[in-house]
Parts: structure tokens; sequence; C-alpha cells
């Protein structure tokens, strides 16, 4: 795989000469799964072998009703024939616009195999017994954060989401139980489209993208996918 190398200086001036040839692999289409789950499933694994740094993590990109969009980093937490789940807040920015305007795409940026995952779809809450059952095996600390944040709302600053969640460290103290929040949960992304897309050299990159025929195409159903190549 080819390695990075630094411009000559790090002024903005040289963003021009930053780049990659991206040589570490091709995707033919007889390489490819039958099914998006598979393919998806084979990469991931691939990406932990390689001990790729937080490989689900995924950006999703809503948008409100009036078209602007909006994106941000957060964590895959589940993949099955159903789709993609994640959990946040449901007063969240991200959260308000989806159920607003349900339609999603998520992309998982894997530079360093100079691979992609790009999925479309749209999104619905997971049930409230799903997400209390991951909720349980969350870290304390990060089931006492859920409650503290009033997530993409404005503060003035760190000193009163610190101090309420020292309040909840002596309600809910470590080894006990953390109720879920009734504001927090999943979202579960169902595709009507996956991409993977595999860097090529010269830019020729390799895109091939499952189609879904039918809204809610299991992903472990080879029949309702066609497979399309794009072009770099």
């Amino acid at each position: 795989m080819s390695q990075w190398t630094p411009p000559p200086d790090d002024s903005l001036g040289r963003l021009a000469d930053l780049r990659v040839s991206y040589d570490a692999g091709t995707l033919e289409e007889p390489d490819l799964a039958a099914t998006p789950l598979a393919q998806f499933r084979a990469w991931f694994d691939a990406a932990l072998a390689v001990g790729l740094p937080e490989p689900n993590a995924m950006v999703v990109a809503t948008a409100a009703t009036s078209g602007q969009p909006s994106a941000r980093t957060v964590l895959l937490k589940d993949v099955d024939e159903r789709g993609f789940v994640f959990y946040t807040n449901y007063g969240s920015r991200k959260s308000g616009e989806l159920d607003a305007n349900p339609g999603v795409s998520c992309v998982f940026p894997w530079f360093a195999m100079h691979r992609q995952v790009v999925v479309v779809g749209r999104a619905e809450r997971v049930s409230r017994a799903e997400a209390e059952e991951y909720f349980r095996t969350r870290p304390h600390g990060s089931r006492l954060g859920a409650w503290a944040s009033r997530q993409s709302t404005v503060i003035d600053g760190r000193a009163g989401i610190e101090a309420e969640y020292a309040r909840l460290q002596a309600e809910f103290p470590e080894g006990g139980e953390v109720p879920i929040p009734p504001f927090w949960g999943g979202w579960l992304v169902r595709p009507v489209s996956v991409e993977f897309w595999q860097g090529r050299e010269s830019r020729l990159h390799d895109r091939l993208r499952f189609v879904a025929a039918r809204e809610g195409a299991p992903l472990d159903d080879p029949a309702p996918w066609r497979i399309e190549r794009l072009s770099p």
C-alpha cells in the first residue's frame, strides 16, 4: 500500500500537492459477494483484521425539510438483514431531521484501505425493546452521559453538563442499573442502495453498487438486488 508523503511545508497553499496513489486492490464483479450484507461483512472483517481504527465509524448525512444538509460521524452498532443501526439522542439535530425527512446516506470512510462503502436509504426508529437491550451493554459512563447531554442544544460552557453528570453519578453509582432515557434510542437505516468503492490508480476507481428492486429488501437475499458498475 502506498504511503502518504507530506508536502514540503504545511501551508494551505500546498493543498493541491496532497494526493495518494490508490493501488491497494481491485473490485471486479466476480469478486463481489452475492448480497450487500455478505459483501459489507467481508470488507468489515478485513478492516478489523488490518487494525483499522474504529471501522464502525460512519458519516451520517441528513437533510432538513428546507433542503439544507448536515453530516456528522456516528458509530455503527448493528448490521443485519434489515440494515444499519446507530444510537443517538432523539432530541438531536440528526433525529429531528430524520423524523421530518427519513432520507439518509451513510459513508464508511476506510481511507487506509483505499475503500469506501456508501449507503443510501430511509431511516426509522428501532423498537424500544431493541434500544433498551443495547443501552444495557454500554459502559456506565456512557449511560450517564446519555442522560446528562441534551445533544445539539446550545450551552454556556462545560460547567453545567459536568455538574449534571456528577449528580447522576451520585444517583446511579457504578455497578447499579441506569435506566434508558426516554429521549434516547436507535435509528435503523434500511438501504435502497449500497455502493462498494475501491480506489484504483489514475483515479479509475472501481464502484460497484447493489440497488434494491423494492423498498425494504432484505440485505441477505440476492433476489431483490441488482448490481451496477458506476463510472469513477
